[in-house]
């Protein structure tokens, strides 16, 4: 009969808080230029393979931790910052625009850009002559960009092809905006 002293034992398995920790001192050390990329993912490999605290110990052994207090206080600018990106976006929202969806039994997309011809004709210098499209696809409205210069976005988000909107989604053509309405 053989007992539990003869076989090794480990510790119990790290948890993931105590991993994520070491993993975010470490994002952290690179952020500040404190790590190159090649040292942050050699690291970040032996944090994940870690067994023992002291493992991941020795790996942000040479970065600075953050106090209770510079957490608190970098929290707070970004939790500010964020409150401030957000606020200005809805104050450009409300002041954008509006660009009224054709009739729905139109039948032909509505084209845009500085193209005489264009049913929507924009005449910036951030706008190709030939942009964008409108069109009534299977009951949903389709926005799709031919090939511009600079770009087509739908809610800040760059179009790449085609892209589904709705009444109330802020649309861009190169540097114009507009804000989708039905009337």
């Amino acid at each position: 009969m053989t007992s539990s002293f003869e076989f090794p034992t480990y510790p119990a398995r790290l948890s993931d808080a105590e991993r994520d920790k070491a993993l975010s001192v470490l994002r952290d050390g690179v952020a500040m230029g404190r790590l190159s990329h090649d040292t942050f993912i050699r690291r970040m490999e032996l944090a994940l393979a870690a067994r023992r605290l002291e493992e991941l110990a020795v790996l942000t052994a040479d970065l600075p931790t953050e106090n209770r207090l510079s957490r608190l206080v970098f929290g707070t600018v970004e939790a500010v910052s964020g409150f401030g990106v957000r606020l200005g976006r809805a104050w450009r929202a409300e002041r954008l625009p509006k660009l009224l969806l054709p009739h729905p039994g139109a039948g032909h997309p509505l084209r845009i850009g500085r193209d005489p011809a264009s049913g929507l004709r924009l005449s910036h210098e951030t706008v190709s002559r030939v942009h964008a499209e409108l069109s009534r696809q299977g009951g949903m409205w389709v926005l799709r960009d031919l090939g511009s210069t600079n770009g087509t976005t739908v809610n800040g988000r760059r179009v790449i092809g085609a892209a589904v909107v709705h009444e109330g989604d802020q649309i861009g053509f190169g540097g114009m905006s507009f804000r989708l309405a039905a009337n």
